[in-house]
């Protein structure tokens, strides 16, 4: 590695978490915590999965990590103080079979269900993957249908997604979900 490279991240973990707190700031604070990573300066990146990157579990992430440390990782974020709307954040990552490098997709948005947002995060990270593979496939077709033309292409090996939903607090405190992605290296 010479000296102007960055490392390579050899380990993720994915986690979710809500806030709720009078202010909003404070409600994606509580999120994090949630989550288990507030103690942390988390830098988005672009969602490229490496090929060598192994996933751990939150426990076994956050146990390598050092209060203050700055971490790279893909973060999804939604926020309202509107009483009883559905806010979503997912996760989606598609993993090919060969040795290259995979996709981690985000959306955040509200109304969407759980499975919704989980196809929807799960299907653009596959997508973006099959694109790069060079899969053929019909994009009007629905992502089930894609799922068993990309599993049968013998090239995307698994997709998994983590999600968090919630309703807006029903006083109007502010309320965030968070789902990310967060890289070891």
């Amino acid at each position: 590695m010479s000296e102007w490279s960055t490392p390579i991240p050899s380990l993720v973990f994915f986690t979710k978490g809500v806030g709720r707190h009078r202010y909003r700031p404070q409600s994606l604070e509580l999120a994090m915590r949630h989550a288990g990573i507030e103690k942390y300066n988390v830098v988005q990146v672009s969602g490229i999965l490496p090929s060598q990157c192994k996933i751990v579990t939150v426990q076994e992430g956050i146990r390598r990590l050092t209060p203050g440390q700055i971490v790279f990782g893909k973060m999804s974020e939604s926020s309202t103080d509107e009483p009883n709307r559905l806010l979503s954040a997912g996760i989606g990552v598609a993993m090919p079979v060969k040795d290259q490098y995979g996709y981690i997709a985000e959306h955040h948005g509200w109304g969407m269900t759980e499975e919704r947002i989980g196809d929807f995060v799960e299907d653009m990270a596959a997508t973006m993957l099959a694109t790069t593979l060079g899969i053929e496939f019909d994009p009007a077709r629905n992502y089930d249908e894609r799922k068993e033309i990309y599993r049968m292409s013998g090239n995307i090996v698994r997709t998994r997604n983590i999600v968090q939903t919630a309703e807006g607090d029903k006083n109007g405190l502010w309320t965030t979900v968070i789902a990310a992605a967060v890289f070891l290296i």
